[in-house]
């Protein structure tokens, strides 16, 4: 039988021998290898990759994809109480039928020539976001929240030039590695504890933290386990009293009822976007948003871009486009202050008509759903024998810890209990905050109906009955 012909990948462009010899011989090259000559032998893997037999057609490719994805259980297929920056809010149809458009899901970036309504919707969603943080200027989404909050921390630096930033001990240990990695060696990064039964920052540890190095103080609001730091403006006071700049990192979503950060003094806002109309995507669809007043100290710090409004050279016409382009890396280069990536575009049109179509009172009505629904949840949940909700002697939002400790059960047999019936019960925190034992971060939205809290709370009930 003849040889069978070398496989030529579909998916990757130029695989086929004929095309890669023609052009080899165009950069004078004899074979592939000698493109990598710089590179040491030794660092150099060699042989084949222990990969699996490649999928030469779209058909078997789909099927084992799709394979795949029957693996996973999904939210959407189960009750869930899962969020901790990652939530199930009820998206309108209308934000998929916009941002599914050609000209808004296929525009990547440049200029006018894929400027087809693009940047009049990025100027309108960082318009709206201002109004929503009494901010005057919000760039476009960096990835997420966690590095919009580390860069609004280098911000900081920048304009103090200090080099010490106070960050609490009970953010996200994701975004904690977040800050490590994109943080040093420009900024130290020092921890403030929070008080154990309120959640809340000590203030005495803050006030005897502070000093003239000091360049950030950093807070969240709700923090990520849940509690509204209602000492805010006394953190702000603290910081500003020492030359320090207060950066607040906030949900969106709760701020058609809670003052946004400017309201009590805060220099620099930040935050993520997936709340207003993303989904969730199995942990993707964030960006990060940031905002400060309209101050050319703060405003030149801003390493993304930033969309204005301009007029034209025709009456009553005017166009939109970037702000002071040249901050960015795309100006400076390798002498940038910090690198402009690959922007959330597309999420910041989508937040965009979210925004819209909710209007001031949508907001203020879902905040109030948030908040009654979630009130309701921590009333039954604290009924259960063992269990104690919330955690923490302080005023939540939507999310707050729930105490599993007197039920003599872990939190992982607890969810596992509850998967087995359909329910996905709170993020495990026992490894995350082993000083909190076995707790879990609940989290209710507007999708929670009072048949779901009741659900979760029967179901829970059993599972802790049965053991």
């Amino acid at each position: 039988m003849p040889d069978r012909p070398p496989f030529i990948h579909p998916y990757i462009p130029n695989a086929e021998p004929r095309i890669k010899r023609a052009m080899l011989d165009a950069i004078g090259a004899e074979n592939i290898e000698e493109l990598y000559e710089d590179i040491p032998p030794e660092l150099r893997f060699q042989g084949p990759l222990d990969l699996p037999p490649p999928i030469e057609s779209e058909a078997e490719l789909a099927r084992f994809i799709t394979g795949l994805l029957k693996k996973n259980a999904s939210c959407a297929d189960n009750l869930s109480f899962l969020g901790g920056g990652c939530y199930q809010h009820y998206v309108p149809a209308v934000c998929d039928e916009i941002n599914a458009r050609g000209e808004f899901l296929t525009a990547y970036a440049g200029k006018t020539y894929t400027d087809h309504g693009k940047f009049q919707a990025l100027f309108e969603f960082t318009s709206m976001m201002g109004e929503l943080l009494n901010m005057d200027v919000v760039n476009i989404p960096t990835y997420d929240g966690y590095q919009a909050a580390a860069t609004a921390l280098r911000m900081a630096g920048r304009i103090t030039r200090r080099r010490v930033a106070l960050v609490p001990d009970a953010i996200s240990p994701r975004m904690a590695a977040k800050f490590r990695d994109y943080c040093q060696p420009e900024l130290t990064l020092r921890s403030l504890p929070t008080h154990p039964h309120t959640g809340l920052i000590d203030l005495d540890a803050l006030a005897e933290a502070l000093s003239d190095q000091v360049a950030a103080v950093f807070f969240e609001n709700p923090g990520y386990l849940g509690v509204l730091e209602a000492q805010a403006p006394e953190i702000v006071q603290l910081a500003h009293a020492h030359g320090a700049l207060a950066v607040a990192y906030v949900n969106p979503i709760t701020l058609g009822l809670l003052a946004p950060p400017a309201d009590y003094g805060a220099d620099i806002a930040c935050g993520d976007i997936q709340p207003l109309g993303v989904h969730m995507q199995f942990g993707g669809g964030h960006g990060g948003f940031i905002a400060t007043r309209d101050d050319p100290t703060f405003v030149m710090e801003f390493p993304s871009r930033l969309y204005g409004i301009t007029p034209t050279t025709e009456p009553g016409e005017f166009g939109f486009g970037e702000v002071a382009f040249e901050r960015t890396s795309f100006a400076h280069r390798e002498r940038a202050k910090e690198f402009t990536g690959t922007a959330a575009n597309l999420w910041a049109i989508t937040a965009g008509v979210y925004l819209a179509l909710m209007g001031p009172q949508g907001m203020v009505e879902l905040g109030e759903t948030l908040l009654a629904r979630a009130a309701y949840a921590m009333q039954r949940l604290d009924a259960l024998p063992g269990v104690r909700a919330p955690r923490f002697q302080a005023a939540h939002f939507h999310e707050f810890v729930v105490d599993f400790n007197a039920t003599g059960l872990t939190v992982a047999e607890i969810n596992r209990g509850l998967r087995a019936q359909g329910v996905f019960g709170g993020h495990d925190l026992s490894r995350e905050f082993p000083a909190l034992g076995q707790s879990a971060l609940y989290c209710i939205t507007e999708q929670h109906t009072q048949a779901d809290i009741d659900r979760l709370v029967h179901t829970l009930n059993k599972v802790i009955s049965d053991q």
